[in-house]
């Protein structure tokens, strides 16, 4: 390594300029001019620090290593969840929609398959009206944003294509108008084909389905977003596919995110003619939500969750922004990345992944120095290895009453979103224990906050968990007996709450067993025994909240799986790269970790800084506008002067107090400084700190950003 010193600077070099610091030499301040003794012993005690500073470094990377592979782990587990929660969802759609194309194929095929001459002319058969008509399915998207249907237009192609349909699945981008109808239909052919074909000829097309026993399946086409399609090319696109339909029986499926009288919107009246439509909705938003969150966050599926104000801070991002599944998976997967960056100790994570957690799995020593772990009564020793047991039991605990409650709430449309986010506040949960769960909200009390369908529930002790409960109460038999079937089997391999389930439903069996009577004594009775029963499932879900509903952040050794940082995760999304950008140009020397700046006060410009940043820093100095001359021949002065230490090693003192630092002008060519400089103020306009000059005012360049 070398300073800057060393480094030849040529007035035509122009590769990128770097500054390279040599480390600083700690033996160099420790010798001391006495006998061989004494050095021996500094050598074997500068060794034995070596080596146990190279182990500690060791055990750094590997638990390093062991994070980022707990990270991809628990991503990948994550990501798949989420796939099979959005295929289950769809999967009925799904099967419908493929029972459709079906049968629109055979009703195609019973007017007679044509000879091999007329299919594979190269002109279309002219018939009547009626048989020019293309089966049409109209997807419903009930989204606010396309962006979230993507993926689901994609396994629908696969699951067709897996029943034997010839799959093409075109975009908006496909009908533009600067493509026009050849774009569609190369897109069409290359997909169908295989790309064996870049042709714009639907005669191709033709000619293949006729060959190979193409034609005993049929041609399904999905354009996935048609509200963003170029109306005139859609609609010459199914005028040509109408033409050709009796040889290619085409079936389109047309994604449609607004309503149904969308089609008649966009395409031309003689198009719309020629489609025989039917209709198909996918499931909405918020049930998708709704799973996703319950397989992700509530079970603990990766060995990871989250605290309340960053679940509070995901809510809100999800209600007052796009409101998309895809936002939301991206929030959720950027606060895995900062959990697993952020905490050291996240390389155990794993033991949360196994079916069972072993004694392999305990929580290392350091983990007792964690908050949540200064107040335990019990033996370190035991805390460290039941410490990951006891939390997934109580994990699951309090996700088995989340999921009943939410079972409830269902009635009235409120939202696993909504709940979980009240479920995991610390304050709620010690409020329950010390006052009454069911507290009437007290109106006059300013802490009122909305749900996603604008309702207003209050949260100071409980609102919405302790509404969810007032609820049971007025559920009629039927009703109450669909929960308590519910509740079955979402505490099912839960046994300290699904044995008092059980004890329940036994109780309503006995009622039901009773022999009916037309007696009005005996209607009122057993009515009578049904608000009993709404009474004891009421008071059953008020216990199972108040003793088994405990947030995560109350259990020791949370922080190791919890990632609690708001800001952090905020930041991570929002970003604030142009301020990101100063700081690291201000700060170099926590970066480069060298001797010489490290030794030096804050932002004060020397010689061996990189040129961006020490640019930047003498650009502080300035105003609004920077006079050219001024700058470079500040920046010229501090490249010119760099710290000198003795010439020659030979003749250095040996104690260090009569050392001399002098400071001597560095010889460096006005083209190579120009160079240098030039070049630094490009990177600051790439950056988007500095303005290059005008014609009006060419000495001046004008600064962009200001303040930290």
């Amino acid at each position: 390594m070398a300073t800057a010193d060393e480094v030849h600077i040529s007035d035509n070099d122009l590769k990128p300029f770097f500054v390279l610091h040599k480390a600083s030499n700690s033996q160099q301040h420790a010798r001391k001019p006495v006998g061989r003794t004494s050095r021996k012993v500094k050598v074997n005690l500068s060794s034995s620090l070596a080596a146990s500073d190279e182990s500690q470094l060791l055990d750094d990377q590997l638990h390093k290593n062991s994070r980022m592979k707990n990270f991809h782990d628990a991503w990948v587990k994550i990501e798949s969840t989420i796939k099979d929660v959005l295929h289950n969802i769809n999967a009925d759609v799904f099967n419908e929609i493929n029972g459709w194309v079906q049968k629109s194929f055979g009703a195609i095929c019973s007017s007679g398959k044509l000879d091999t001459n007329k299919a594979t002319c190269s002109y279309p058969i002219v018939t009547d009206v009626t048989s020019n008509q293309i089966f049409t399915a109209f997807v419903v998207m009930s989204n606010i944003e396309f962006v979230d249907d993507l993926q689901t237009f994609a396994d629908l192609g696969v699951h067709l294509q897996s029943h034997g349909c010839h799959m093409a699945n075109l975009s908006s981008v496909d009908f533009s108008a600067k493509s026009g109808i050849g774009g569609c239909l190369r897109s069409l052919l290359r997909q169908i084909l295989n790309g064996s074909t870049d042709a714009a000829d639907i005669s191709i097309l033709a000619s293949w389905y006729m060959e190979h026993d193409n034609y005993k399946n049929p041609v399904v086409v999905i354009i996935e977003d048609m509200d963003r399609c170029s109306a005139s090319v859609l609609s010459d696109f199914i005028l040509m596919l109408s033409e050709w339909v009796i040889k290619i029986p085409v079936i389109l499926i047309l994604g449609v995110a607004t309503t149904l009288e969308a089609p008649k919107n966009i395409l031309s009246s003689k198009a719309v003619q020629h489609l025989s439509p039917s209709k198909f909705f996918l499931g909405h938003p918020t049930d998708r939500l709704d799973a996703i969150i319950e397989a992700v966050l509530v079970k603990p599926c990766s060995g990871f969750l989250v605290g309340h104000k960053v679940a509070a801070f995901i809510r809100n991002c999800f209600l007052r922004q796009d409101g998309t599944l895809t936002s939301f998976v991206r929030a959720v997967k950027m606060a895995i990345v900062q959990h697993f960056l952020m905490e050291p100790l996240s390389f155990t994570v794993k033991g949360l992944l196994d079916e069972e957690v072993a004694e392999a799995d305990a929580w290392p020593r350091q983990a007792l120095d964690l908050p949540s772990c200064m107040r335990l009564s019990e033996p370190k020793s035991e805390a460290l290895l039941s410490g990951a047991s006891q939390m997934k039991e109580v994990l699951n605990l309090w996700s088995s009453v989340v999921l009943c409650l939410h079972e409830v709430g269902k009635n009235q449309r409120t939202t696993l979103l909504d709940l979980y986010d009240e479920a995991l506040d610390p304050k709620l949960y010690n409020l329950r224990n010390s006052d009454h769960l069911e507290v009437k909200p007290d109106p006059q009390r300013p802490s009122w906050n909305y749900d996603m369908h604008g309702q207003s529930f209050e949260r100071q002790k409980g609102g919405l968990i302790s509404r969810t409960i007032r609820q049971i109460r007025d559920l009629p038999p039927a009703a109450l007996h669909q929960l308590l079937e519910k509740w079955d089997k979402q505490t099912e391999g839960v046994d300290m709450i699904h044995e008092k389930v059980k004890e329940l439903r036994l109780q309503e069996d006995d009622n039901l067993k009773e022999p009916p009577t037309r007696s009005r004594k005996q209607t009122i009775r057993n009515n009578g025994n049904s608000d009993k029963l709404s009474e004891k499932a009421a008071a059953l879900i008020t216990c199972m909240t108040r003793e088994h509903m405990q947030p995560i952040e109350c259990i020791p050794f949370h922080e190791i799986v919890c990632f609690r940082n708001a800001d952090k995760l905020q930041a991570a999304l929002v970003g604030d790269p142009r301020k990101r950008i100063q700081l690291d140009l201000l700060e170099c020397n926590k970066f480069l970790k060298c001797s010489c700046c490290c030794t030096k006060s804050h932002n004060v410009p020397i010689s061996s800084m990189h040129d961006t940043s020490l640019m930047y820093t003498l650009a502080q100095e300035h105003g609004n506008l920077i006079n050219l001359h001024d700058w470079y021949q500040s920046f010229k002065a501090v490249i010119s002067q760099t710290t000198v230490k003795d010439k020659h090693k030979s003749k250095v003192s040996p104690s260090p107090k009569k050392r001399k630092i002098t400071a001597q002008p560095q010889i460096i060519t006005e083209a190579s400084a120009q160079a240098r400089f030039c070049r630094a103020v490009t990177e600051l306009q790439i950056t988007g700190l500095l303005r290059m000059p005008s014609k009006r005012r060419q000495d001046y360049v004008q600064r962009v950003a200001f303040g930290l």
